[in-house]
């Protein structure tokens, strides 16, 4: 993974820090548990300092009061500056330790599952959507094999809210090729609930998400793909003279005498036309 895809996690309360387990972003995460006095929303140039300080472009932020118990506050960063960041409530939690199931080995590739109208429609949630892509989308991988899939993030948005839940596939026997699928609950659960947010303008979201020239992949001509992957390449040439060929020489195929004869009368037969 890249060092970009690294996580900022700043903790204040220690009940939050168990909110999404820190083991899921291990190793690529940085943890913070001192008190600091931290607004994100009021002053962002404290977790612009950690996002330099660690060299992240994630950030996340747990804290708790009276008018917003359980808060917790994910965000990314462009150039060290917080591009967008969204408040969630967190009214439910159940911990990896509550469930007493077999775990995913750490630094597994999770596939995520977004089900809601919600995350295509409103604005606020589609934003939503993008950051939990990049928080939990795990390294760039060109092959995987089937028993890497076996780690599972479901988020549904419905009637307001969301719900985050973990499962664990598992890969039953089936009588034929293709194995039977079942999704075994690991933790954690959790409840949220949308309070705040600070999203980037249309023209500065746009720029964040421009790619510099050097990382553009080189356009490569004459070479194509299909929907298998095979590459085919087309090599351009010039007419050839398919009679001047040179072709396997085998007696039974050399001319007979009399065939020469008559090849040559035929040749001289059209000279004397063109004359």
């Amino acid at each position: 993974m890249d060092a970009l895809d690294r996580v900022v996690m700043c903790f204040v309360l220690k009940s939050i820090n168990y909110v999404l387990q820190y083991a899921l972003k291990k190793p690529y995460g940085v943890l913070y548990k001192k008190k600091n006095i931290t607004r994100p929303f009021e002053d962002q140039t404290s977790l612009e300092f950690f996002s330099k300080k660690s060299d992240c472009s994630l950030f996340m932020f747990g804290s708790h009061n009276k008018k917003r118990p359980n808060n917790l506050v994910i965000g990314r960063m462009y150039d060290y500056h917080v591009l967008d960041m969204i408040e969630l409530g967190i009214e439910k939690f159940v911990s990896l330790k509550d469930i007493k199931n077999s775990k995913c080995p750490e630094g597994t590739k999770p596939m995520l599952i977004f089900a809601g109208d919600d995350f295509d429609v409103t604005e606020d949630y589609r934003r939503l959507k993008s950051l939990l892509i990049d928080f939990f989308r795990g390294p760039t991988v060109s092959n995987i094999r089937l028993a890497g899939l076996e780690y599972v993030l479901h988020f549904t948005a419905l009637n307001g809210k969301i719900y985050f839940r973990s499962y664990k596939l598992l890969l039953k026997k089936s009588g034929c090729r293709t194995p039977r699928i079942e999704l075994e609950e690991m933790g954690p659960s959790l409840d949220l609930v949308l309070r705040r947010t600070h999203l980037a303008s249309d023209d500065l979201y746009k720029l964040s998400m421009k790619m510099p020239k050097a990382l553009k992949p080189k356009k490569k001509k004459n070479i194509s793909h299909d929907t298998f992957g095979t590459t085919y390449g087309r090599i351009h040439m010039q007419k050839q003279d398919l009679s001047k060929l040179q072709t396997r020489k085998m007696k039974g195929l050399k001319k007979r005498p009399a065939e020469r004869i008559t090849e040559d009368q035929e040749k001289k037969s059209k000279k004397i036309k063109k004359n």
